[in-house]
């Protein structure tokens, strides 16, 4: 007998989070989200001062096999003029008639808040955060920040009636794949760029909170074009900041910086999923901390987080400064593996950047969208 229920107490949030670590128990390439990241995700993000979430959990026979979150993005509403709804956090057993109690309940939920044009997914809460269904590269495990889920997810989803609204794509690179002729490529670009006053620096960490502020202009200028982009509010962002302060490396945040005037910027992340996978249930105590403490060094590969160009200053080759850069960087520090991702399928200009030095498209993810 099935029954699905909303997450309300602590118990159920609980419920809510450790849910894909029993799915994915036998999954070599599954990556535990940490518990305490999650919590705070779901419940103190400033996220929700101005938008509404509500999870819910299937139960058949005392056991969980299924989870949603229902989400209603006030800000993206207001900012696309639009009326739409959007699931996350999705995750299922093989079976079609617990995805449909979910997508149901999530989608009545929506209608109850007034929805009546789009229900859109899967987003953690917006394009922002982690998003999008994993439909190619299942033979490896996520990088920091990127879902995962098993490949019969599409086929749930699809049979429900919903369809392609957009595709993401993750690009890597491998030993020595960015060649001396992506070398001399960049040292071009870089010197172009400096007879219109444009240089790349570093992040200065000593000044972080100032810089904040400029990045947050800047990154909410340069995705404000693309599909299902969202402005971060100043506490979003700041939240968001403070987070990746704690990882971040200086040598992989650049700047692209016109005479004091902050006009692009670039951020990779040490991959700490390999760390995090090892981790169990996601939690850090008892040991999962010292996993994290003494195993950072051990770290492999980078993900680059963010990077982006406004208006004005695109197609001068900055956004291949700042991709050549930071995989330039990454070869001096010893990574054998760097991820981009993701990109809109339809950024034609930001694609061919990464394909001028050698990115290889190894993964895909699918936003999908249905009239509610």
């Amino acid at each position: 007998m099935k029954k699905i229920i909303p997450v309300n107490s602590k118990q159920e949030l609980t419920a809510f989070i450790d849910f894909p670590h029993d799915l994915y128990k036998d999954d070599p390439n599954y990556v535990p989200e940490l518990f305490i990241a999650q919590r705070d995700l779901l419940t103190k993000h400033p996220f929700h001062k101005h938008n509404v979430l509500q999870g819910f959990l299937v139960y058949e026979d005392d056991k969980i096999t299924g989870r949603i979150a229902a989400i209603l993005n006030n800000s993206h509403n207001e900012y696309n003029h639009a009326n739409d709804g959007f699931f996350g956090f999705f995750d299922c057993i093989n079976d079609q008639e617990t995805a449909k109690m979910l997508f149901k309940v999530a989608a009545d939920w929506l209608k109850g808040k007034g929805v009546t044009e789009k229900f859109i997914g899967p987003v953690n809460f917006s394009t922002n955060e982690a998003c999008g269904l994993l439909i190619k590269g299942f033979d490896s495990p996520p990088v920091l920040m990127f879902t995962y889920n098993a490949p019969y997810y599409a086929d749930l989803i699809e049979n429900l009636g919903f369809s392609k609204q957009i595709d993401l794509i993750a690009w890597n690179w491998k030993g020595q794949a960015y060649d001396d002729k992506s070398v001399k490529l960049l040292d071009a670009l870089q010197e172009r760029l400096k007879r219109s006053n444009i240089i790349i620096r570093k992040v200065n960490l000593k000044n972080f909170k100032q810089e904040t502020i400029n990045l947050r202009e800047v990154y909410n200028n340069a995705w404000d074009k693309n599909t299902g982009f969202v402005p971060l509010t100043d506490e979003e962002f700041d939240y968001l900041a403070k987070d990746l302060k704690l990882i971040l490396d200086p040598d992989f945040c650049l700047i692209a910086e016109q005479e004091g005037k902050i006009v692009g910027f670039g951020i990779a992340l040490p991959d700490y999923n390999e760390i995090f996978k090892t981790i169990k249930r996601g939690r850090l105590l008892p040991t999962g901390i010292f996993k994290l403490l003494f195993n950072k060094s051990k770290i492999t590969g980078i993900r680059i987080y963010a990077l982006g160009v406004i208006e004005g200053y695109r197609k001068m080759g900055i956004e291949a400064c700042l991709y050549g850069t930071i995989i330039k960087e990454y070869k001096r520090k010893g990574y054998t593996t760097a991820d981009a991702g993701w990109t809109l399928e339809n950024n034609v200009m930001i694609n061919k950047a990464i394909e001028a030095i050698k990115g290889n498209p190894y993964k895909t993810y699918r936003i999908y969208e249905k009239t509610i």
